[in-house]
């Protein structure tokens, strides 16, 4: 991987690399922010996947988390949202389908299915690239995420038992076959059968059986997409009830949708993820 960009910061290192993914099969991007301990022994990552429209770039420069990640003396790990170039298909005229909106899911219907595979890119590719050329602990990993990429965040930790010490999402689309972004984005990729996308659906996971795991969901009462029904966190917190899967959903009065409310509760999510990434196996 090529180093494109190297930040001084509290102390640590933000970096940007780029590489050629095998499977996304173009070139792909990423940010990384190294703390200061990292200078002395490996540490353990935290993987944040972004949402709808984004890059690499939103969450290194307007979330405040590299203060946090540098005390708590944790990487982070800040993967592009989407396969990206002239030859990777789009949609130019939505925000909500093609480059910038991979959604996290393995596509399986052309002309989507040669490079939009970002689940197998987070979960397998890209920590297996990181952990082999950057000083990060190996299999110490959490994951978080906002919007789309809390979705991916979700699907991520319950398709993956034990590949992530913990999870935690902001404003996440909990029950995307049920909204207007997630039947769009599924039903591109993935073909007409709603069946196919219930596999892609933390709600849905959950409801088949998915191995718990301790979800813990940051969610504004004022946000715009909550309102318009695209998160649906009511879905995924009566499915966890009747499952008995733990689930801390803290509803943040007056908050909304933007990375004005990831920063305000971004120290907060890293230092669960530190406490689960200290604990042994």
């Amino acid at each position: 991987m090529e180093r494109i960009e190297r930040i001084r910061a509290f102390g640590g290192w933000l970096e940007r690399y780029r590489h050629d993914s095998e499977t996304c099969r173009c070139p792909m991007t990423f940010s990384v922010y190294l703390p200061p301990q990292a200078e002395s022994a490996p540490v353990p990552a935290v993987y944040f996947l972004s949402g709808l429209t984004c890059t690499d770039d939103n969450v290194r420069v307007k979330a405040g988390a590299q203060r946090y990640a540098a005390e708590l003396g944790l990487a982070l790990v800040m993967p592009d949202t989407s396969p990206r170039g002239e030859t990777v298909p789009d949609a130019p005229d939505r925000y909500d389908l093609g480059q910038g909106a991979g959604f996290y899911v393995n596509a399986s219907r052309p002309p989507w299915a040669e490079h939009y595979r970002m689940f197998n890119y987070v979960n397998l590719e890209l920590p297996a690239l990181v952990e082999r050329s950057l000083p990060l602990m190996p299999g110490r990993r959490s994951i978080t995420g906002h919007s789309m990429g809390g979705h991916g965040a979700l699907i991520s930790a319950l398709r993956n038992p034990g590949l992530y010490r913990s999870v935690s999402a902001f404003a996440p689309i909990c029950h995307p076959v049920a909204c207007g972004w997630g039947q769009g984005c599924l039903g591109a990729y993935l073909g007409d059968d709603p069946a196919a996308w219930k596999e892609w659906d933390a709600t849905e996971l959950i409801r088949a059986g998915a191995t718990p795991v301790p979800l813990l969901i940051d969610q504004g009462t004022d946000d715009e997409f909550l309102a318009e029904g695209q998160l649906r966190p009511e879905a995924l917190s009566q499915i966890c009830a009747e499952r008995d899967v733990p689930l801390t959903l803290r509803m943040q009065p007056g908050y909304d949708h933007s990375y004005h409310f990831i920063a305000t509760f971004i120290g907060e999510h890293l230092a669960y993820h530190a406490h689960a990434l200290a604990e042994r196996p």
